[in-house]
């Protein structure tokens, strides 16, 4: 089973490395590799030219954001099952990959585990523990999804459901996983174990603002694929990720 990881990247000099050497530990060895920048002027893509053993496919162009990035590299993916891993996070070991094909029997057409959250400048350094056990159906009107770059997907899934759409800023991850899980065809296996360091900040995570578009969208996605929900609903995953801040205090990860 060949593993397309796709790994989309704007002025990301300072994090990539990290990423592309946690794809370069991996003990499972059918993987291809592909990097989307979105026209970095930093030194993003010579460092990323550094790396031409492990990465497979790399393109620099100018795109229309985030999803228009990924839907590239999902368009030029020829692996049988299909992962997004963003250019500031980390696969949490070295059989993370090998643990998700184990994973992958005939009738799964995805897969999914838990994220931990890490400060910008110090992956060892545990902020909140994001478990995506919740996630359902049912969960998304609260807004709960499963931990996005922990999820990889039998490339069939996005020949039929399309790719992500370009409506959204921040939450069409959401809206993807919304038709995904909408679906009741598709069988999905959740693996009770972090995948993913994240590091905090991101697009979806920073500030208030942020925040509020984010549920927004949520509101908007779940409205146009016919899931009744609202604010409160929407507002009440809170908290557990406050849970999720404490659970990270109480136990110790290591990569």
């Amino acid at each position: 089973m060949k593993i397309s990881i796709i790994t989309v990247c704007f002025n990301s000099e300072k994090e990539i490395e990290d990423t592309i050497e946690s794809v370069k530990r991996q003990t499972y060895e059918d993987i291809e590799y592909i990097v989307v920048d979105g026209g970095s002027t930093d030194n993003t893509n010579l460092v990323v030219n550094c790396y031409s053993e492990v990465v497979d496919l790399h393109i620099s162009e100018n795109d229309e954001g985030l999803y228009d990035a990924m839907n590239k590299g999902i368009e030029l993916a020829t692996g049988d099952v299909i992962g997004i891993l963003n250019s500031d996070d980390v696969l949490m070991n070295e059989v993370v990959i090998e643990n998700i094909v184990k994973a992958f029997s005939p009738d799964i057409h995805g897969v999914y585990g838990d994220v931990v959250f890490c400060k910008q400048d110090d992956l060892n350094s545990v902020t909140r523990f994001y478990s995506s056990k919740s996630a359902s159906y049912r969960g998304l009107k609260r807004g709960i999804m499963p931990a996005h770059p922990s999820l990889y997907l039998r490339k069939e899934c996005f020949m039929d459901l399309g790719v992500y759409s370009l409506d959204y800023k921040i939450a069409a991850d959401f809206d993807f996983v919304v038709r995904l899980f909408s679906r009741k065809k598709y069988q999905l296996k959740y693996l009770s174990q972090p995948l993913v360091k994240m590091r905090e900040g991101g697009v979806s995570t920073s500030g208030f603002d942020s925040k509020v578009l984010l549920n927004k969208e949520i509101l908007y996605s779940l409205r146009k694929n016919g899931i009744r929900s609202n604010w409160l609903w929407v507002l009440s995953k809170y908290p557990m990720k406050l849970w999720g801040v404490l659970k990270a205090k109480l136990q110790v990860y290591t990569q």
